[in-house]
């Protein structure tokens, strides 16, 4: 995700945060130790909320890391492949390839909300059991109010709505039933741009209100929108594609270039009689070592350009789709990774034999929609 960085690793797996979590924590400290806790307790001092606010907003961001961590957990524990999970301001995000059954899907998907609902019910009981026993009521209110937030979290996710886990489990139990995937997919992100639009208006008619909370829920609800939009195009591109390998579809032969000429010869040599945006590169064994795209060649300086090697510059072959010929391209278009762009490489043994290229994919889709074959 665009603006977040690296911080580290959970269960093998890299874990970035978002610019906007540390405006997150404040917010959810803010409206603890000024609201909830004089409200729960009151009398206290005000170094005494603060630091009991700080406390329960960092336990409830380690709440989130929980819940994504368990679903990047269960996705390995399937034989999944797991990019990263990361942290931003509306909860988390675990980047990962398709589920191969609706059983996985639905244990990918599952394991969240039951992680959150388990904490919830765990710091909920824990608060209440403290403050009978000790009666420590500020370290009681902030395990309370962190289990009505895991509880809340928990049962939100459940909303049949995808991109949310809800969602999910909606598309596992259809894909089951129906035994189709991609109208299960359909199906489940359809109700997400119908319950992201239903809080959108109930989020605005509240904020007009008075509720400044409403505002909030404009914004989930557009991203729950926005990214279901996304997904139902996706299911639509991958029921047009249904059952193509990656040969049929792959332009070849392709023009390619050397990784270890300098920025100013490639672009000389190479890249002014390549048809494509994106140019595959080879190393000295003529073995594909990553992708480079011009536009990034065209933005370096000119006295730059004799220096840098265009390797340097490159989009390595770990961060790039691979494909065989005789692999079916709806699976090959799940190894897409933001910021390489819409390029499959196609390899056999270790040669390049094409590319597949958004064009590509077009053509595809309207020869299908030509076929009258389009999608319900």
């Amino acid at each position: 995700m665009n603006g977040s960085v690296r911080v580290g690793q959970v269960v093998g797996v890299p874990l970035r945060m978002h610019w906007s979590v540390p405006l997150l924590v404040v917010l959810f400290a803010y409206g603890l130790g000024r609201q909830t806790l004089p409200a729960w307790t009151p009398g206290r001092s005000d170094a005494v909320y603060t630091f009991a606010s700080a406390v329960g907003a960092v336990l409830l961001m380690g709440s989130l890391l929980l819940h994504e961590t368990a679903h990047a957990a269960t996705a390995r524990r399937k034989k999944i492949a797991v990019q990263d999970v990361t942290l931003w301001a509306l909860g988390g995000m675990t980047r990962m390839g398709r589920p191969p059954t609706a059983a996985v899907a639905f244990a990918v998907a599952i394991s969240g909300p039951l992680t959150s609902l388990a904490i919830g019910s765990a710091a909920l009981g824990a608060g209440i059991g403290l403050h009978a026993m000790s009666g420590w009521a500020v370290p009681a209110a902030v395990l309370v109010w962190l289990g009505w937030a895991n509880l809340f979290l928990g049962a939100f996710n459940l909303l049949p709505a995808a991109p949310l886990d809800g969602g999910r489990v909606v598309q596992a139990l259809l894909w089951w039933r129906t035994g189709d995937r991609e109208r299960a997919d359909r199906a489940a992100s359809r109700s997400g741009q119908v319950v992201g639009g239903l809080l959108m208006a109930f989020g605005w008619i509240s904020f007009l209100r008075g509720v400044p909370g409403g505002l909030w829920l404009v914004f989930v609800g557009l991203f729950i929108t926005v990214v279901a939009g996304t997904e139902r195009q996706r299911a639509v591109i991958h029921t047009a594609l249904r059952g193509i390998k990656v040969a049929d579809a792959m332009s070849s032969p392709v023009t390619t270039g050397a990784d270890w000429l300098t920025i100013r010869h490639f672009i000389d040599e190479v890249a002014v009689n390549s048809r494509h945006s994106v140019v595959p590169l080879l190393d000295f064994e003529g073995h594909p070592s990553g992708i480079v795209q011009i536009r990034k060649l065209a933005r370096i300086p000119g006295a730059r350009r004799e220096e840098l090697r265009v390797r340097e510059v490159a989009i390595p072959l770990s961060q790039c789709a691979v494909a065989a010929p005789s692999d079916l391209l709806g699976e090959a278009l799940d190894k897409l990774r933001p910021g390489a762009g819409m390029l499959i490489l196609v390899v056999d043994g270790h040669h390049l034999v094409g590319i597949v290229t958004a064009k590509d994919i077009s053509r595809l889709i309207q020869r299908h929609t030509l076929g009258g074959q389009g999608p319900d």
